[in-house]
C-alpha cells in the first residue's frame, strides 16, 4: 500500500498522480447514475486503495458485491481491501502505542493483532473453499491461528504441507515453534530438524537459520552436547 494518509474517511490525493482525485470524482459520480458498471466499481476501488483508503474500497466493493455476488474479481478484490484495512489498524495502532511508551495501549494492540489474525482466517479460508488447489494458504491459516495461540488447530493445518516439498520447510518450522509453546520439546526438535538440516528439500536461508537457533537454545536447555555442537556448525555454515 502505498502511504499518503492515516485518514481512511480524509479526501486523500493519491501519490504521483495528480489525476486520480478527478478521476476518482467522476467514478462515484458515474456509479451514482450507472450502479450495474462493474468495472467502474473495480477502477474506483482500486483508486481508494492507492489513496490508501481501504476502508472507502471495502465499502464500494461491498456495494458491487451486493449487485454482483458471484463475481469471483469483485469477492477477490473486497477481500484484499478487507486485509489491507486490517493490517493498516494494526500499523496504526503499534505506531500510536510506540509513541505513547507506555502500556495504556496494550489492550488496543492486542484487539488490533486479533482482528488482524481473524481477517487472514477468515478470507484464507475462504479462498481455499472456493478453490482448494490453493495450498499455499493453509500456511497463511497456520500463522494467524499461531498468532491466535491455536496451536493445535495451527498444526493441523499445516500437516498437508509437510509433504509438500516447497512448503514443507515453512511448515515444520511453524510446526517446531506451536509444539514447543506446548511443551513438546522432542518433537519440536524433530520438525525442526526437518526444517533445517534434511539434505533432501533445502528451504530458504531464513528458515533454516530460525530452526537453527531454535534447535540450538533446546539442545543446550537439554543437555544434548553432541546435538548442540552439529546444530552450531551447521548454524555457523550457512549464516
Amino acid at each position: 500500500m502505498t502511504a499518503t494518509s492515516t485518514n481512511d474517511e480524509g479526501d486523500a490525493t493519491a501519490t504521483g498522480s495528480s489525476a486520480a482525485p478527478t478521476r476518482r470524482q467522476h467514478l462515484e459520480h458515474h456509479l451514482k447514475t450507472c450502479p450495474t458498471d462493474i468495472d467502474s466499481y473495480l477502477e474506483l476501488a482500486s483508486i481508494y486503495r492507492e489513496e490508501n483508503r481501504p476502508l472507502q474500497a471495502a465499502k464500494i466493493l461491498e456495494q458491487a458485491h451486493e449487485i454482483f455476488p458471484d463475481d469471483s474479481k469483485v469477492i477477490w478484490e473486497l477481500e484484499e481491501a478487507r486485509l489491507a484495512r486490517s493490517v493498516q489498524q494494526l500499523v496504526e495502532v503499534r505506531d500510536l502505542a510506540s509513541r505513547l511508551g507506555n502500556s495504556s495501549m496494550d489492550q488496543d494492540l492486542e484487539r488490533a493483532t486479533t482482528d488482524w489474525a481473524n481477517c487472514r482466517l477468515k478470507v484464507c479460508r475462504a479462498r481455499l473453499g472456493r478453490d482448494p488447489s490453493l495450498t499455499y494458504l493453509r500456511m497463511v491459516i497456520g500463522e494467524a491461528l499461531y498468532d491466535l495461540e491455536r496451536y493445535d488447530e495451527a498444526m493441523d493445518e499445516l500437516e498437508p504441507l509437510l509433504d509438500c516439498e516447497s512448503h514443507s520447510p515453512g511448515a515444520y518450522l511453524l510446526t517446531g515453534r506451536c509444539q514447543l509453546l506446548l511443551s513438546q520439546d522432542m518433537a519440536a526438535m524433530k520438525s525442526l530438524r526437518q526444517a533445517s538440516i534434511r539434505r533432501s528439500v533445502v528451504g530458504p536461508q531464513k528458515t533454516r537459520v530460525a530452526a537453527l537457533t531454535l534447535l540450538v537454545d533446546l539442545a543446550e536447555r537439554h543437555g544434548l552436547d553432541a546435538s548442540l555442537e552439529i546444530y552450531r556448525q551447521s548454524l555457523e555454515t550457512i549464516k
